[in-house]
């Protein structure tokens, strides 16, 4: 017997718990200030994640791990002044929750109470368990995040597919269940083999949102540069690009270049 969809007018942490019993996906993309936001969100998103990817395509850094809590809480306030419907979920940077429970408590509050974001995400499994239990005792919803973990970088070494062999897709399983268990209402899983990413969603009640991870999960995310085509220089498997901006931008602010040297512009009807 088949479930009616739900419309929902709001989206909460409860909403998603709901889609996915209900067999309804999940969109989730990124989202780092007040105009994409606005944008993204009257388009229908369901959870934008104010990402700590911000660090590469707003600020051109390498890795994500420059990005500072300050800056993340500046992009989500933007961000949450736009939206009307989605859930926003906003990364806790490299350095702000790793070590220290009460460091990762008392980032998550400033985030929630200087942004208004929904929710926050944290990289990890079993070694940043003390600190997920510290934000969620104190009401605030977490998101997980394991697979590929760009802050943990530099540890990996590369940004290749993880959990290929079997001790790493074990400990994988074990820590989406942990994940669970604890109290998180959503887990990403980024850049692992699609049937172990099916056999976590399979093995969990909570949305399991994939990024290169296949497509028998409850929902996917992208980085709202990628699958716009802002960014040129990025062509993974996982991504599919609906539109490619760049091209279309170079062309325009090239005849702006063009009408503005030429005197084309303004013309006699666009100006006072």
């Amino acid at each position: 017997m088949s479930v009616a969809k739900k419309d929902y007018k709001r989206i909460t942490t409860k909403s998603l718990i709901e889609m996915k019993a209900n067999g309804q996906k999940i969109s989730m993309l990124t989202a780092y200030d007040y105009t994409m936001a606005k944008i993204v969100d009257t388009a229908g998103i369901d959870v934008i994640l104010v990402g700590d990817s911000a660090s590469n395509v707003m600020a051109g850094h390498e890795t994500t791990l420059p990005i500072t809590l300050d800056q993340m809480i500046y992009h989500a306030s933007s961000v949450v002044r736009a939206i009307e419907r989605a859930l926003v979920v906003v990364d806790l940077p490299f350095g702000s929750y790793q070590s220290d429970p009460k460091e990762a408590l008392r980032s998550a509050i400033r985030i929630m109470k200087e942004s208004g974001g929904h929710a926050v995400k944290l990289e990890g499994g079993k070694e940043i368990k003390e600190s997920i239990k510290k934000i969620l005792n104190a009401g605030i919803p977490v998101m997980g995040h394991l697979g590929l973990t760009p802050q943990s970088i530099y540890k990996f070494g590369t940004y290749t597919v993880r959990a290929k062999e079997e001790d790493e897709a074990e400990k994988l399983i074990e820590d989406a269940k942990l994940l669970e268990k604890i109290g998180c209402f959503a887990l990403v899983l980024e850049k692992i083999p699609a049937h172990l990413a099916q056999k976590v969603a399979e093995s969990i009640s909570i949305p399991v949102i994939g990024i290169g991870a296949g497509g028998q999960v409850d929902g996917q995310v992208l980085v709202i540069h990628d699958m716009l085509g802002m960014n040129n220089e990025f062509s993974p498997r996982f991504l599919r690009r609906y539109m490619n901006l760049y091209e279309g931008m170079t062309t325009a602010i090239s005849q702006y270049v063009d009408d503005v040297k030429s005197g084309d512009f303004p013309n006699s009807g666009e100006q006072y």
